[in-house]
């Protein structure tokens, strides 16, 4: 198979991956497009270096948290500070009527928290041990043990706060 077909084909099997981490870090349709794409393009510029020493779905973490996270950054310094508009309280208005089971609050807990919190407790709930985890963020498995004590007792504390 030629280098172009093996890309493509791992894009489309994974593309589940690709838009769990877009859409957790870019929610609004426009931007979660830009991420996705800015995601696929650097997997295709670090394709010919994967070298298969992990699963193909960690190397797509890896690279694709990496890419969201400085795309996070990156918009975060340019945004501006904007009054709320009746546009933005309506859309809001209706999403809270899809998820009324409790899912919204706790979307809306994970998605309070910073880039790194946020992708490790992604790869936590798809599975990744602390090892696993430390190495697609480039951190070490003490560090991730502790963020993630810190990170379920903040998410207590602030589901807590939030909602009781």
């Amino acid at each position: 198979m030629s280098f172009e077909k093996d890309f493509i084909k791992t894009i489309q099997e994974k593309s589940g991956i690709i838009n769990s981490i877009c859409s957790a870090y870019f929610p609004k349709l426009d931007d979660f497009k830009d991420a996705r794409q800015d995601v696929i393009l650097q997997l295709w510029r670090s394709f010919p270096t994967f070298r298969s020493e992990s699963k193909i779905s960690t190397w797509i973490y890896k690279v694709a948290l990496n890419t969201i996270i400085a795309k996070s950054k990156k918009v975060q310094k340019h945004k501006l500070n904007e009054p709320i508009s009746q546009a933005h309280i309506d859309q809001i208005s209706s999403s809270t009527d899809l998820l009324a089971d409790g899912t919204q609050e706790f979307t809306w807990l994970v998605s309070k928290l910073d880039d790194c919190d946020k992708g490790i407790f992604m790869l936590l709930v798809e599975g990744y041990t602390n090892k696993e985890i430390a190495l697609i963020l480039n951190l070490t498995a003490t560090n991730v043990s502790t963020r993630l004590n810190r990170l379920k007792n903040k998410l207590k504390d602030r589901y807590l706060n939030e909602y009781k």
